[in-house]
């Protein structure tokens, strides 16, 4: 490390002590606290380093952090020097900020925190110190701008942070907008309709840019048409103008050594798309679930219109960057005998891709569950559609976020689903990941499939629990 541990760590509580949503629940604000003319004030005080990154922005319910990873790694395959910015982190903050796949430095982000800081300061001076003050999603966002701006990337491809419209990343002009699904979730915020949630999810749209979405509900559709039509911009849906059908299934030989762990075999998947410029024939999906086909679909249909509009990417290159690319915590294998997944679901729609993918891709019959989730989240929707596929669930509470639902809610649910339900699960309850690992071990055996799941909190807790990744790992080992 370039910088002593004083000054990265002095960064990084400048950082988390701003105004931070995501630890906050949604009862504690409302659309009327974000506010683009702060983000956009505060750009202008870093002299506007969006506006000379080319950016790929991407919205949706769930699905956007896959979309973006894998536009992210063909760029990079294909030997463009290409920026990522996602959110959450599962272990570490500069998880957010990638080039290449790699994390900002602690001393470059040390640097971009000092220049940040003045900005602030100026920004009191003129605004004052109310509304006008930058949160941590807003600085981390104008941190990932400025990293790939000083490293002239050729391409940023910029994640959503909630909703669109109001987002801080919502200060662009891209090259393409994509829109990956539309599902309930945050509907405090962004609606308890599926208009409007993809109205919000819209407000990204551009005048003039293309839009690539994976939605298919007609009501979501036609908000989206009504959209482009306004902006006047193009609009590419999936099964309308571009498809994705599967080649058959393959096998891959992927290893993860960690103590005297090994995962070999794990699933995956190619298939052929086609777009209104092309057809892409054997493209690899390495994360699981039928889910990541309709993602990897829109990716690669969306890096077809950039070289549509002369940007030479070169197929094999394409095949490559998603052959290779690993993402944490999606459905991930982290440990053999017993075999244990980790994935981020946190409401309906994710939580039932999850179960689909169980069913497709792990033979085990003896499943059981570890849980936690968080506070706004519809855990009545999540634990109805799970139980009926474990035999077992421990319940337990992540630590590292006060959004937490405490286990003994928790167990309340779970009572009322099954009385309601009639469900035979065996409920183990705990109140730390540590602990409930610890029971899901001594209920489990070699032929046990373990699946940790129900917010991206206890699957960042379980992950750096089971692997001690450091976070190199987390982006280098084959999972």
């Amino acid at each position: 490390m370039g910088v002593s541990a004083e000054m990265y760590q002095h960064s990084l509580d400048f950082l988390f002590g701003r105004l931070n949503y995501e630890r906050m629940g949604s009862t504690k604000y409302s659309t009327k606290d974000f506010k683009l003319g702060r983000m956009q004030a505060l750009l202008k005080a870093l002299g506007n380093p969006q506006s000379s990154v080319p950016t790929i922005h991407i919205a949706g319910t769930k699905g956007k952090g896959s979309t973006s990873v894998m536009v992210a790694e063909m760029l990079s395959a294909a030997g463009y020097r290409t920026g990522l910015f996602t959110s959450p982190h599962v272990t570490k903050y500069e998880e957010r900020i990638l080039i290449d796949g790699k994390q900002i430095a602690p001393e470059q982000l040390v640097d971009q925190v000092t220049v940040l800081s003045q900005a602030v300061d100026q920004m009191q001076v003129d605004f004052g110190v109310g509304d006008m003050i930058p949160t941590f999603f807003e600085l981390t966002t104008a941190l990932a701008w400025m990293h790939f701006k000083q490293n002239q990337v050729d391409f940023a491809v910029m994640e959503v942070g909630l909703g669109g419209r109001l987002d801080s990343t919502n200060v662009c002009e891209p090259l393409a907008t994509v829109i990956t699904n539309i599902s309930y979730d945050h509907t405090a915020l962004l609606g308890n309709t599926i208009e409007k949630i993809t109205r919000e999810k819209a407000g990204i749209i551009k005048s003039g840019i293309p839009v690539l979405s994976g939605v298919t509900q007609p009501e979501a559709i036609a908000v989206l048409e009504e959209v482009c039509e306004e902006r006047q911009a193009p609009l590419y849906l999936l099964n309308r103008d571009f498809f994705y059908e599967p080649c058959g299934a393959t096998r891959k030989q992927s290893t993860l050594e960690d103590a005297s762990h090994c995962i070999e075999k794990t699933p995956s998947q190619s298939i052929t798309v086609t777009t209104p410029w092309s057809v892409i024939e054997e493209m690899p999906v390495s994360l699981l679930g039928a889910h990541q086909a309709t993602n990897a679909g829109l990716a690669v249909a969306t890096l077809d219109y950039v070289r549509h509009e002369g940007t030479p990417l070169e197929t094999e290159r394409m095949r490559k960057g998603m052959a290779d690319l690993k993402w944490p915590a999606r459905i991930e294998v982290v440990q053999k005998n017993p075999t244990v997944i980790i994935d981020t679901a946190h409401n309906g729609a994710s939580i039932n891709a999850l179960i689909k993918t169980i069913d497709d891709c792990f033979p085990q019959q003896n499943r059981l569950l570890i849980f936690a989730a968080t506070r706004e989240k519809d855990v009545n929707e999540m634990l109805g559609a799970l139980l009926p596929h474990f035999q077992t669930v421990v319940l337990t509470q992540y630590l590292s976020n006060p959004r937490r639902i405490p286990v003994g809610e928790l167990i309340e649910i779970t009572q009322a689903i099954q009385q309601g339900s009639g469900s035979t699960t065996e409920v183990i309850s705990t109140t730390s990941p540590a602990d409930a690992w610890l029971r899901a071990r001594e209920s489990s055996n070699s032929e046990t499939l373990i699946c940790v799941t129900g917010s991206f909190f206890i699957a960042a807790e379980m992950r750096e629990l089971l692997l001690g990744a450091t976070d190199e790992a987390l982006l280098t080992e084959s999972c």
